[in-house]
């Protein structure tokens, strides 16, 4: 018998890097106000259709993702745990630099999931290895309802290990979501598990309540 689980990941709402033309990575880019205000719908949203139900939150330790965390723990009630597993991709030499920088002085194409960018960043298969442990805590935890908020990449990353799927799969195929995204994943009783809705941009919307 498994436990039912009811896990809602948020990809953190728009940040300063999403308008400046900058890596996003582990620079510590705090949001916009619109991302502000789409947290805070999200937030709302979630709370009405959640209202009585108490939920565990954890956060990538960055401000964007903290910053998004913290308005939808303000609404549940509850105070953010913060884990570095959840951080998105190191980008190595790359941090601090622009997109396009990016582009024009990238080492290594990224063929498969252990290539590098630069000799310095993470691979997907580094950040696999980070967030494993970290996702194996939670699925083992006595927490039914779980909201996590993280990054893009390491969302995609953490949507294969929930279908079961191993690490090489992420080398033919991906489960991105978008900046606000979000997705509900479901464990039944009898191990099944669903991701019902992905990357569902409608709750950062205001909406009547």
């Amino acid at each position: 018998m498994y436990q039912k689980k009811t896990i809602i990941t948020i990809q953190h709402t728009e940040s300063v890097h999403h308008t400046n033309g900058m890596i996003g990575s582990w620079n510590d880019w705090p949001l916009t106000e619109k991302g502000i205000q789409q947290a805070e719908n999200i937030a709302a949203n979630l709370k009405s259709e959640f209202r009585d139900t108490k939920f565990s939150v954890y956060t990538s330790p960055l401000s964007r993702t903290s910053q998004t965390a913290d308005i939808i723990g303000k609404q549940f009630n509850v105070v953010p745990q913060s884990a570095t597993a959840l951080k998105e991709r190191y980008l190595g030499r790359a941090v601090g630099q622009s997109v396009q920088w990016l582009k024009d002085n990238i080492e290594a194409e990224e063929r498969s999931i252990y290539d590098k960018c630069f000799s310095d960043a993470e691979s997907r298969f580094d950040v696999w290895q980070r967030l494993i442990s970290f996702y194996d805590t939670i699925i083992d935890s006595a927490d039914e309802n779980i909201i996590i908020v993280s990054h893009g990449d390491t969302l995609s990353i953490f949507n294969t290990m929930w279908l079961g799927l191993n690490v090489e799969a992420l080398n033919s195929m991906d489960l991105y979501g978008v900046s606000g995204g979000v997705s509900f994943l479901y464990q039944t009783e009898i191990g099944k598990r669903i991701i019902r809705r992905m990357s569902d941009t409608s709750y950062y919307k205001s909406k009547a309540i």
